[in-house]
């Protein structure tokens, strides 16, 4: 029988092996597989549809050098993701703000008066750290790290999940010494949350869904008997990512010799896991819900979007049956939309799409901070649970679901590249946009944050999930990534990250399958400062040694 090479390299040796490759790629490259000339019109069409209103630290003139110079480069048949994929970095850096304390990065380009120092809030922080760590300059975040603890920041205004989201910026940015400046900060964080959210003798933690960033939320309607602003209660969120935070603790604890603090924050962890199984779980709704903070509240009986939220932590325990809850995802009466998911399963009847009252409300419309926490906990699922509910092509089809949504019809009729606060799940529209620019005598009012509040909003994230989940880069510590893609071979013929920073190490991902699109072999070959590390001909997972 015929034999079929293919190459792999193992600890610097590279083994022949048998396989299903008749063309066996370059052990070196010395080019660039994506060059910045292949993209740069993507930089030049939103800067010329741009109204530039709110300018901060790297203008629309500097967009195209800074891009080239930070991202990894990507490259895919699906030219609608490859551009939002762009479209959201240059997004992202309007938002990189230089202050007397540093770098921040902010969620509104105009000044709004709830915001704290530098017009800095924290709800959306955790997005920016996933999605930032892939800029190949770590200074941003690093400063942005330390501004929340020492720099005036408010940690707490909203709920963050901070110490989980600065470990993976840490991940892809080792620094030791930030690493062990930011402990006792990160201490101090979570001592407060107790002091301030959990009960004496309560072992969850509870929030008012408007300091969730999740204004008007059914469950919250549920409890208090009418529609209400905001309403206390022991949450998905909040328990969540107090179990993600008290994770990410031990993990940099151990890293940094600190076992038996290691150790307790483990402890603590666990117990703070069981506690969200046992009693946030609903075996009458198959989900995680909301319970009442106070005996005075009634018990809120509603799915909405934020019982995905535990396995953006890997909370939930595998094979307990918990993964049954992802089934209203796929459901028209539960989450799914055209625009969607929604935010609360549609066969209720407290859901409601409204342009009336507030214009931020959780009890319909789709958000796409919620979005990205249900696409990255979509892809911990697929990743790390043995279920059969969920698959690799229900991911691309919510990926797609939210890439459809970033855009929007100018009154001359012409479609642009749009990201804004909240959407009509079934029209596509922004509903907060719609609302607000009538808001005060037919126009947009400077109390709710001028002209176009909405525009270019950093209240979510987009290019981690290409990066991290569909593509399937996950750095787990020092020297080791491991490649999981979620995109299948029948999906995608190819596709290339380059360009791609960890560690201080240059990655290129190729995906090829016929061979003909990058003549450089087929399958999938990852090479690491140039060197060939790992070639194989199917994209299942492997892990690359840094």
């Amino acid at each position: 029988m015929k034999k079929v090479l293919y190459a792999l390299m193992v600890s610097g040796f590279l083994l022949i092996l048998p396989g299903c490759s008749s063309k066996l790629p370059a052990t070196h490259i010395e080019r660039d597989f994506l060059n910045w000339d292949r993209f740069s019109h993507y930089v030049e069409s939103f800067n010329a549809t741009d109204d530039e209103l709110y300018k901060q630290y790297i203008t629309n003139a500097e967009a195209g050098d800074f891009l080239k110079n930070n991202i990894p480069y990507f490259e895919c048949p699906d030219q609608e993701i490859e551009q939002i994929y762009y479209f959201r970095w240059w997004t992202y850096r309007k938002h990189i703000k230089k202050t007397p304390d540093g770098f921040v990065i902010t969620e509104f380009l105009p000044q709004v008066p709830w915001s704290g120092k530098y017009n800095t809030i924290s709800c959306p922080a955790g997005h920016h750290f996933y999605e930032g760590r892939w800029l190949h300059q770590s200074e941003y975040l690093k400063d942005y790290a330390l501004f929340w603890f020492q720099g005036g920041g408010n940690p707490r205004l909203y709920s963050f999940w901070a110490a989980d989201a600065i470990y993976h910026y840490l991940l892809v940015h080792p620094d030791s010494v930030l690493r062990n400046k930011m402990l006792p900060y990160l201490q101090d964080n979570l001592d407060v949350w107790k002091k301030e959210r959990k009960d004496a003798g309560e072992k969850l933690y509870w929030q008012y869904d408007s300091q969730d960033g999740m204004e008007v939320m059914v469950s919250g309607a549920l409890m208090n008997g009418k529609q209400v602003f905001t309403t206390p209660s022991l949450r998905p969120t909040i328990n969540s990512y107090m179990y993600g935070d008290l994770k990410a603790m031990s993990a940099m604890e151990r890293e940094s010799g600190l076992t038996v603090l290691a150790d307790s924050h483990e402890k603590e962890a666990e117990e703070l896991r069981t506690e969200v199984m046992d009693r946030l779980w609903s075996s009458e709704l198959n989900f995680f819900r909301c319970l009442p903070h106070t005996s005075e509240l009634d018990t809120a009986m509603v799915r909405e979007l934020i019982g995905f939220v535990p396995w953006y932590f890997n909370l939930p325990a595998d094979g307990k049956g918990y993964e049954v809850a992802w089934a209203q995802l796929k459901d028209s009466l539960g989450f799914k939309a055209q625009y969607g998911p929604t935010t609360v399963e549609q066969r209720h009847p407290g859901f409601i799409l409204s342009d009336e009252w507030v214009e931020c409300q959780w009890n319909g419309p789709s958000w796409p901070f919620a979005t990205t926490q249900t696409l990255k906990a979509m892809a911990n699922l697929l990743r790390n649970y043995d279920q059969e509910i969920i698959t690799k092509a229900d991911y691309l089809e919510l990926l797609k679901t939210y890439t459809h949504s970033h855009w929007r019809q100018r009154a001359d009729g012409e479609n642009v590249p749009w990201i804004d606060e909240n959407l009509n799940p079934y029209t596509g529209e922004w509903i907060a946009r719609s609302r607000l620019k009538k808001w005060a005598n037919g126009t947009w009012s400077a109390d709710k944050g001028g002209v176009e509040r909405g525009k270019d909003y950093n209240h979510s994230g987009y290019c981690d999930l290409v990066i991290s989940d569909l593509i399937g880069v996950n750095v787990e510590g020092a020297n080791r990534i491991n490649l999981h893609p979620l995109i299948t071979a029948d999906t995608w013929s190819w596709f290339c990250l380059d360009h791609l920073k960890i560690r201080n190490h240059r990655v290129t991902i190729i995906w090829d399958q016929s061979g003909e699109k990058y003549h450089n072999g087929t399958g999938l070959m990852v090479y690491v400062d140039g060197k060939l590390t790992i070639h194989q001909p199917d994209l299942s997972s492997v892990v690359i040694k840094l």
